[in-house]
């Protein structure tokens, strides 16, 4: 059982990939994290002599820190943190106790580099409506909770890439984009290794409406609806992403607790 400021890999796993996910910070040595180069979903790495410099940045927020055991690193990162008013906690054992977990691990070299500014810049074709709300979704959920989106011409998108340091997905010959029968969701799940049983079944769902095949599953005809609506709703993109945000969690939330919920009326009747 976790201990004080402890928090154990089974609650964080119920975190990940949520709204209510704290701030993850990686605090390993070079020596341990280039033997195994894989962060926690959605986790960032942070010099554990330089913890303090977030302190301004991180008031007000949870943040959960773990090093290789989840012992002296860890928990004098956390110490320095609280000691300026920041809630911090320790993952209970550390990186090596969410691997043996067997859970899900982004590999470092698969994510875009970070701007200045601390976070993954992406870009990809204006007025979205299925996959390139789907993206964003994971991403923010998943890879980097700070990521910015540009959504512009389609003609212009390469071109954005290349002068704004941006990652273009999502447009045909480029990497994050479809391949074969599955969509750019499926690839960013594969890429990133962060399936889990929840993305598992949401992948299909989003495949099937964003490649006109609703028979991969029978929620595909909901979200598509769904995103068509939302589409005709919102002018501006950004706008229209933030409300597709809650239709990704609200289908994720589906996928990983209530699949086996159904609902009838009246309420307190009992089927024979």
């Amino acid at each position: 059982m976790a201990s004080y400021n402890e928090i154990s890999t089974a609650t964080l796993t119920r975190l990940v990939g949520t709204t209510d996910c704290p701030v993850l910070l990686d605090v390993r040595i070079d020596e341990d994290f280039d033997a195994d180069p894989h962060l926690i979903p959605g986790a960032y790495r942070q010099p554990f002599l330089r913890v303090g410099d977030l302190a301004e940045s991180l008031k007000g927020q949870h943040v959960i820190v773990y090093c290789q055991k989840g012992l002296k690193i860890s928990q004098g990162a956390a110490a320095i943190l609280r000691n300026s008013g920041v809630q911090a906690e320790v993952l209970e054992g550390g990186q090596f106790a969410w691997r043996d977990a067997g859970l899900p691990m982004v590999l470092a070299e698969k994510l875009p580099a970070l701007t200045q500014a601390g976070h993954t810049l992406w870009v990809t074709r204006h007025r979205p409506k299925i996959d390139r709300i789907a993206c964003p979704w994971l991403i923010r959920r998943f890879i980097n909770p700070k990521a910015q989106f540009l959504f512009v011409s389609a003609p212009q998108v390469r071109n954005v890439a290349e002068r704004f340091g941006a990652t273009p997905f999502d447009i045909e010959d480029v990497f994050w984009s479809h391949g074969d029968d599955r969509c750019t969701f499926d690839t960013m799940i594969d890429e990133f290794g962060i399936e889990n049983k929840a993305l598992a079944k949401l992948a299909p769902i989003v495949r099937g409406a964003d490649t006109n095949e609703p028979g991969l599953a029978p929620e595909a005809a909901g979200l598509l609806a769904a995103s068509l609506g939302l589409s005709r709703m919102y002018r501006n993109d950004l706008e229209q992403q933030e409300a597709g945000m809650l239709l990704y969690d609200a289908f994720y939330r589906w996928a990983r607790d209530a699949t086996d919920e159904g609902h009838d009326w009246p309420a307190s009747s009992k089927k024979p």
